[in-house]
């Protein structure tokens, strides 16, 4: 009984299939009747294996060719519209064969017709014969039919979408730069694959610092690839070059910024100074005080950005290692003015005081500067004992320890303010001068100077020469 009554059930969602009276169950669409499929395919010139393999998207797929294979070299047509498309608030009349470029309105039109007509497939086949070139004279049998879609994407603008719709007639349309992230949305929710892979093509090719934000999160959105490894690469080779001056790190989204900077810039087996392309930047590259990067891991971060030449690095690494085993005596290094060591303070409008601890090759030094009154200020260096240091394991964690007594450095100390358009600058003169650990050795000249600028920038220069 309960068979039976299965049986009868399922009988009743057998429906016609095509110009034909064979009828197959849709839960199991081509498992139980492959005649039927059969005929239906050879009424829609659909490869009947294809069909077998993928019955969701085939039909669509096949009348998008159909009418590309047809309609290609033909006049966009000018008479009465077929589709009614509502959505974003307006009516947009469309025409079949460009309305099946899109295999979002496709879906949506087969699904409409099939509500409209007791036999979808049926006048589906009639329209397409309909269509035919060589029936061009024949009038359409198709109903004017009504279909909406919905967008919630905030990408879509009128105008963007209005153009993404005029591209289903011509091709060479010309997208305006502001309206090409609407664009490639609405190719996108379309499912207007030409058009979406010509919105990738634009924007790789207009990639710039104002564009790279919005067109890798763009790429991300959509899981576009090719956009967001375009990003990724044109950002390896503009983010040295352009950093600071046009690209500002906080606007870069940070995992684009973080795969970059992991990642090798240029091939393994060539840095991008040894390149056609970067050889006539290396006199520019020169002039980088490596040498005052003085830590492993920041060297090993530089060699695997395959910037620099290896033999650039080696050198350094080299000079460091000498220097310790001498004492901190930088005998590589004898002009103050281009190759001084130099680290920094910004004084601003809150600060009274201000200080901060350096460490090289293992002797420690406090940079320092101090506010008097609303103009005064002074700032000096003076060394310290590495048992003095308030955190240290911050400073030299990993780091070595000089016991030395007494360090010979050469050093300058210099302050900048910008007063009324112009820039006040004040410096001490070049000098040497042995620092030891006592009161009256550790403590460094003073620069005093007096002005209304705020920020102040002082930058103390040094290098240990030999003793």
């Amino acid at each position: 009984m309960i068979m039976s009554n299965t049986q009868h059930k399922a009988r009743l969602e057998r429906r016609v299939t095509g110009s034909t009276n064979r009828w197959r169950l849709p839960k199991q669409p081509f498992s139980g009747d492959l005649l039927s499929l059969s005929q239906m395919c050879k009424a829609l010139s659909i490869d009947f294996e294809e069909a077998l393999r993928n019955p969701d998207r085939l039909c669509i797929s096949q009348i998008q060719k159909f009418f590309f294979e047809n309609f290609k070299n033909k006049d966009i047509q000018s008479g009465e519209a077929d589709v009614i498309l509502e959505c974003l608030g307006f009516k947009w009349e469309l025409h079949q064969p460009q309305l099946f470029q899109s295999e979002t309105l496709a879906k949506l039109y087969l699904k409409a017709l099939a509500q409209g007509t007791t036999h979808p497939l049926r006048e589906l086949e009639e329209l397409l014969r309909a269509q035919s070139p060589k029936k061009t004279k024949e009038k359409s049998p198709a109903k004017r039919i009504i279909i909406s879609l919905k967008i919630n994407d905030p990408l879509v603008t009128k105008v963007a979408f209005a153009t993404a719709l005029k591209n289903l007639y011509m091709s060479e349309v010309e997208i305006n730069l502001e309206d090409l992230l609407g664009v490639l949305a609405s190719a996108h929710i379309l499912q207007f694959s030409g058009l979406f892979q010509r919105c990738v093509d634009v924007m790789i090719a207009r990639l710039k610092p104002s564009t790279i934000k919005k067109f890798y999160e763009a790429g991300c959105k959509y899981k576009e690839e090719q956009l967001t490894t375009g990003c990724e690469k044109w950002l390896e080779m503009n983010l040295v070059p352009l950093g600071g001056t046009q690209i500002h790190l906080h606007k870069i989204p940070q995992d684009l910024l973080h795969k970059v900077l992991k990642s090798p810039s240029f091939p393994e087996n060539c840095c991008f100074l040894d390149r056609d392309i970067g050889r006539s930047l290396r006199p520019l590259f020169l002039c980088l005080r490596l040498h005052g990067i003085t830590k492993g891991k920041d060297l090993e971060v530089l060699r695997h950005l395959n910037f620099f030449p290896e033999s650039w690095l080696d050198q350094v690494t080299v000079n460091h290692y000498h220097a310790l085993e001498n004492g901190g005596d930088m005998v590589h290094l004898k002009d103050l003015n281009t190759q001084a060591v130099r680290f920094g303070l910004l004084f601003n409008q809150e600060n009274t005081t201000y200080s901060k601890t350096i460490a090289l090759y293992g002797f420690f030094f406090k940079i320092k500067g101090l506010k008097h009154d609303t103009t005064s200020y002074s700032f000096y260096m003076q060394r310290i004992k590495h048992t003095d240091l308030e955190s240290p394991s911050a400073v030299y964690e990993h780091n070595h320890v000089s016991l030395r007594a007494a360090r010979l450095v050469k050093y300058e100390i210099r302050a900048e303010a910008l007063v009324d358009g112009k820039w006040q600058e004040f410096r001490t003169n070049q000098i040497k001068q042995k620092f030891g650990l006592t009161t009256s050795s550790c403590k460094s000249h003073t620069l005093k100077i007096q002005t209304v600028g705020i920020p102040i920038y002082v930058s103390f220069a040094f290098i240990f020469p030999a003793s």
